[in-house]
């Protein structure tokens, strides 16, 4: 492959891992708001991976979030009729975290195979590898967070709640690292077969026989 394709593969990676990055850190996978019209007031949740925030809102006054962290055995009932939430949505968020890692990986691995052209001609099988686990990781988090949401599977507040920025983020991340995935692969292969576009103007020929 063309050290410009690994570069692109590269810029990929990257703007797919800050997404990620974003998704772990924000508070607002799954936001929930209740209001009470009689007082003009209401009552804000913020839902991230490993931290729930709330607040309560009175007019044009608000709190400052309250923050602790989520899930808990004692004050979410995990070891109770919560276990299967508390058990999906912790997975969810060490999702995230090994998606960032094979993130990380996937962008050394590409430093590391532009340094010949040796590596370059077959780095890529790994870099591709490397990319669908980045992928995969946040695709599975993606998965669990939207059963959570969808069944309601938090009865306390989730019945009311909507999908918030984080989980966009990790939207964006899982299908642009994907797309990058298909791409290079597809490369790769070409690249393999000989095919200037993709392997440059050294590319590999084959010898034939008489």
């Amino acid at each position: 492959m063309r050290t410009t394709s690994y570069a692109i593969a590269a810029v990929a990676v990257i703007c797919t891992t800050v997404f990620t990055v974003l998704s772990l850190t924000r508070i607002d996978w799954v936001v929930a708001n209740y209001r009470s019209d009689p007082v003009n007031s209401s009552y804000q949740v913020k839902y991230g991976l490993t931290k729930v925030c709330e607040r309560l809102v009175i007019g044009r006054k608000f709190e400052a979030f309250d923050c602790r962290k989520f899930p808990t055995r004692d004050e979410d009932s995990c070891d109770d009729k919560n276990r299967f939430f508390c058990a999906a949505w912790s997975s969810a968020g060490y999702a995230v975290e090994l998606a960032i890692g094979f993130g990380a990986l996937s962008l050394a691995a590409i430093i590391f195979g532009v340094s010949t052209h040796s590596r370059r001609r077959r780095i890529w099988r790994a870099v591709a590898g490397l990319v669908v686990l980045h992928s995969a990781f946040q695709l599975a988090a993606f998965a669990l967070v939207l059963d959570m949401h969808r069944a309601s599977r938090f009865p306390i507040t989730f019945d009311n709640a909507k999908l918030g920025p984080a989980f966009a983020f990790n939207t964006v991340a899982w299908v642009f690292g994907v797309i990058t995935a298909i791409g290079v692969i597809a490369t790769g292969m070409a690249a393999d077969r000989g095919q200037r576009w993709a392997a440059g103007s050294r590319a590999y020929q084959p010898i034939l026989g008489n």
